[in-house]
């Protein structure tokens, strides 16, 4: 986007990172594409590929097999596969990269060296399997339930909208572990998916986002050791989430900027080139008007990113800053893709035309990872 302003956490070291992150796209994820949305998931040596250019670990420490960078690094990916077009696989590596910061975060140490190695190169994949058909946005709501027997949880119940749903080696699993309790009752377990009584249901069926496997999980009778269990401590998982919404929220955001970007980008470039009653629609009034006002809120919303992408790297975010970022980034993703079809006109709704998969793919920016009502909430409550 041509503006005269440099984001300040950019460095020589991250521009080159980014090209990097911008030639796998060009080479390894854009041919395949199309095939991918017709299956419905993501071929699996895409994730090997990218664990080996260190996309899957880059803002993770060389110790546990991770490349060592910062948030920042992160930040490039996501921007990168935004501008691409390659959403699907955006939101399905964000889901696997906050698996890994799980486990940095609170996993014991045999719990690292057993999982972050095969996260960082690919090797293994991860969903986090949080959403239930009667909870939402409401965490402590599950009803998934993991009972102590002896040396074993038993866990029994049902997860929906788990992005790698079908695909996932290992799912950060929120369970019930005292259900008297509400978060104080929750806990996560690193749940293997070949655990006896693990089955997975149907490959859901989306507005948008056609090649991110997102799936129902059943969990029947399922046996796992009392070591898969999060941590130290039962009663933690509520907590746990809460500290690491953070880092979803802001990485959804982050890839919001990149669609509003490349959104405004060619929109401009079809409004030089359409022509409409002997001119080119650049020409008019209203049209003009409209990509001022794209081109303001995007550099308004490229300056609110790089406050929050900066407070990621310094460790100094909070669950408010992360959840306005969130709202309000989404918001103005789907405010500014819809002006963009419009300008397109019916070219705009063919799905030949990138515009048309942002416009899809966009709609759900709005409810993961918290919806914008629950962003509000959370903001207004530390009013």
């Amino acid at each position: 986007m041509p503006l005269n302003y440099t984001s300040p956490w950019r460095t020589e070291e991250t521009d080159a990172f980014r090209d990097a992150v911008r030639r796998f796209i060009e080479d390894e994820i854009t041919p395949h594409e199309k095939a991918w949305d017709a299956q419905g998931f993501i071929d699996r040596t895409l994730w090997k590929k990218a664990g080996d250019i260190g996309l899957l670990g880059a803002d993770i420490a060389e110790e546990h097999g991770g490349v060592g960078g910062h948030f920042g690094h992160s930040a490039v990916i996501a921007e990168e596969l935004a501008r691409a077009g390659a959403n699907s696989f955006r939101i399905c590596l964000a889901i696997h990269v906050i698996a890994a910061h799980y486990v940095v975060a609170y996993g014991t140490e045999e719990q690292r060296a057993r999982w972050l190695p095969g996260l960082c190169s690919g090797d293994i994949i991860a969903g986090v399997a949080m959403s239930e058909p009667v909870g939402g946005s409401d965490l402590q709501a599950g009803q998934t339930r993991a009972d102590k027997q002896d040396d074993v949880y038993v866990v029994n119940g049902s997860k929906t909208f788990i992005t790698n749903g079908s695909s996932a080696d290992l799912l950060l699993l929120a369970v019930k572990t005292d259900p008297a309790q509400r978060a104080h009752g929750t806990s996560m377990l690193l749940f293997d998916t070949t655990t006896p009584g693990f089955t997975v249901g149907r490959r859901l069926e989306k507005v948008g986002l056609h090649a991110s496997d997102t799936c129902e999980l059943f969990f029947d009778d399922c046996r796992v050791p009392i070591s898969t269990l999060l941590g130290d401590a039962e009663g933690r998982g509520f907590y746990q989430m809460i500290e690491q919404l953070a880092y979803e929220r802001v990485i959804a955001a982050v890839g919001a900027i990149g669609v509003i970007e490349a959104a405004f980008d060619m929109t401009l470039e079809y409004a030089r080139e359409r022509k409409a009653f002997g001119k080119s629609i650049l020409d008019f009034q209203n049209t003009r008007f409209v990509l001022a006002g794209i081109k303001t809120d995007a550099l308004a919303a490229r300056c609110f990113i790089d406050l929050a992408i900066q407070r990621m790297i310094d460790g100094t975010i909070d669950g408010e800053l992360a959840s306005m970022s969130k709202y309000w980034m989404s918001e103005r993703l789907a405010e500014i893709v819809d002006k963009c079809v419009q300008v397109f006109g019916g070219y705009g709704y063919m799905t030949e035309y990138p515009i048309a998969r942002y416009y899809a793919d966009a709609r759900i920016e709005r409810i993961y990872g918290g919806t914008t009502e629950i962003m509000k909430e959370i903001i207004g409550r530390a009013l």
